[in-house]
């Protein structure tokens, strides 16, 4: 069966990634992306596929949204270079998107994974960290 799926932060690292595996499993996925971070050149392959379509807006902005099955989001500066750089940019991502996310979620009744980076566990002992590292 296909799903809608919506995916934040889509042309970031992990999206892009998570988008042509979704999109290979015959689902249909929308990517919102503003390219805070996010790069065009990640998504470019992905852009005459039948199934994939971009909402070029920020995660923090109201709007309307199209009715999906599920939304990933990954919407974040994650990168310690740009979430230094403008620290109230990234807690707005985090905070203000998810909740927009979320009420989005609620309202269509879909599914939400909301994700996270390694930075939450602080400066790591271990690197590059394996799978069953949890901090310090």
């Amino acid at each position: 069966m296909t799903r809608r799926i919506l995916i934040t932060g889509g042309a970031g690292f992990i999206g892009c990634h998570l988008i042509k595996r979704l999109l290979d499993e015959d689902n249909q996925v929308i990517c919102l992306d503003n390219f805070y971070t996010g790069r065009r050149e990640n998504i470019s392959d992905l852009m005459t596929r039948p199934r994939f379509s971009l909402l070029d807006r920020d995660v923090r902005e109201p709007g309307e949204l199209p009715a999906v099955d599920e939304i990933y989001n990954l919407a974040c500066p994650a990168s310690p270079i740009h979430y230094q750089k403008d620290r109230v940019v990234t807690t707005l991502t985090s905070v203000i998107g998810a909740y927009r996310m979320l009420e989005h979620a609620s309202r269509t009744g879909a599914r939400f994974l909301l994700t996270s980076t390694s930075e939450v566990y602080g400066d790591p002992l271990v690197s590059p960290q394996v799978e069953s590292y949890w901090g310090t």
